[in-house]
């Protein structure tokens, strides 16, 4: 029987579907009690304050660059290599993305090419922590307190994780999270925004729904009775439902033991890829200790007698998925239209060229993982110079 083995996948068991189907047996399905349990554990594991949820990750990236104050003519810098949210988020308040370089060891934001992008029109960074591992937040969070940037570290990839041995999550002014099938847990569709600040945290949860509170302590006119709210700014209707958040509680019990099947992966992979010539294996920053959300390798193109897309499609043979992350956000047509040129990130666009994801989700079992390495450097050796 030929393999399948995609390059990231959930993992559900019946202690989830339980939990939705009590969830779906109760009072409210909708923004109910089961949001606020699961903002409580976000918050908890993220060690922040507060956290808001929302329908899906780009959406908590659009809260929080709202909350930041981030408007017209303000300029935001982040990567290029992300998925397009990080940067589309800047532009859905007005404000123009400004992309800078990559480190070309842990493959995330350079903080020296990030105070080179500076100008009198920065208002906010957003580093990744691509692949789940943790960008130099120190550094960042220093340029920024200096510039008086907000910075909103685009998490998607590391809950879980740990800088310096802190929680990812309660460093950054604003942390968001994605809760996307492929991510380390799921609510199917799903983010939120994690902060320590209060003023932030209340216009986070406004934002959510439409601008509107029903806090008597926040109302702009008197309370005519107990159904008054007020619509106060302009916000949208990104809500969580409880029947998805009971499936993140569900999943967030299962948190530590996801990253640790996944951070025993990546050390096979990369135990078994490090002395392979024709590939370079992840570097794992001293300060950091990623959540692995992907398993990224580079391959030695100099050295080998086969393209990165012959090799990708060889793996679809052998039945081993792979993908690509990313493509750099400013080659998308879109991004041309607005006037972005390739070349204005060399490092990144070298690291494109010769980038592959490899498969990496908890519930892989011994099998499929030995196989991927089997195949990869069976590919390897037989195109090797």
């Amino acid at each position: 029987m030929k393999r399948s083995i995609p390059y990231g996948k959930q993992w559900i068991d019946e202690d989830d579907i339980q939990s939705v189907v009590e969830a779906l047996r109760g009072d409210l399905i909708t923004t109910g009690p089961k949001v606020s349990e699961f903002e409580e554990k976000i918050a908890e594991c993220a060690g922040a304050k507060y956290a808001v949820t929302y329908s899906n990750g780009t959406a908590a990236l659009h809260a929080a660059c709202f909350a930041a104050g981030i408007s017209e003519d303000d300029e935001v810098i982040t990567t290029p290599i992300t998925f397009a949210a990080s940067a589309n988020c800047a532009l859905y308040v007005g404000a123009r993305p400004v992309f800078a370089d990559i480190c070309s060891d842990t493959y995330n934001i350079d903080p020296t090419e990030i105070e080179k992008k500076i100008t009198t029109k920065t208002k906010a960074i957003i580093p990744v922590d691509f692949t789940g591992q943790p960008c130099n937040l120190d550094k960042i969070m220093q340029i920024a307190k200096k510039h008086n940037l907000t910075v909103i570290e685009d998490a998607a990839h590391s809950i879980g994780a740990t800088y310096k041995g802190k929680k990812i999550g309660g460093i950054a002014d604003m942390t968001t999270f994605s809760f996307h099938p492929v991510k380390t847990i799921t609510t199917g569709e799903g983010g939120a925004v994690t902060t320590n600040s209060k003023e932030l945290y209340e216009k986070l949860l406004m934002f959510r729904t439409h601008g509107i509170t029903r806090n008597s302590d926040k109302l702009i006119n008197p309370e005519e009775g107990p159904w008054f709210y007020e619509q106060q700014f302009l916000g949208y209707n990104y809500r969580l439902t409880d029947i998805q958040a009971a499936l993140g509680i569900s999943q967030i019990k299962k948190l530590d033991k996801f990253i640790s099947l996944r951070r025993s992966i990546a050390k096979q992979y990369s135990d078994a890829f490090k002395n392979t010539e024709g590939l370079i294996v992840p570097y794992q920053d001293i300060d950091s200790n990623s959540a692995w959300h992907i398993y990224v390798v580079q391959l030695e193109l100099e050295k080998l007698s086969i393209s990165r897309k012959d090799f990708f499609f060889k793996l679809t043979e052998y039945g081993i998925h792979a993908n690509v992350h990313y493509i750099p956000v400013y080659y998308h047509p879109y991004y041309q239209e607005l006037g972005y040129k390739k070349g204005i990130c060399p490092k990144a666009e070298a690291l494109y060229e010769r980038m592959l994801t490899l498969p990496l989700y908890a519930n892989m079992d011994q099998s499929e993982v030995d196989y991927v390495i089997e195949i990869t450097r069976r590919i390897v050796m037989e195109n090797i110079k």
